[in-house]
């Protein structure tokens, strides 16, 4: 079966996002009323896997592995059945 998962890797608190201040500091030039700008990542992946459960842990894993870094970013998982 195949399944369309959406990870979103995030920068956790604390850290620096330079690309998110340059991209706020710009806004707010050209006259936009922002407070904070955040830049992360969305990754679509299709995934063949025996089930949802499998496609979620495999997914956890890729983060695990590469697509996330444990010490600096959170990320979020959404798996859908793929038509």
């Amino acid at each position: 079966m195949k399944y369309r998962l959406k990870i979103e890797v995030n920068l956790k608190p604390g850290h620096s996002d330079p690309e998110g201040e340059t991209t706020e500091r710009l806004l707010k030039e050209l006259g936009y009323k922002v407070e904070t700008v955040n830049v992360g990542k969305v990754y679509r992946v299709i995934l063949n896997a025996d089930s949802r459960r499998e496609a979620e842990a495999k997914a956890d894993e890729m983060c695990r592995r590469l697509l996330a870094n444990p010490t600096k970013d959170n990320y979020a998982i959404t798996v859908e059945e793929e038509e």
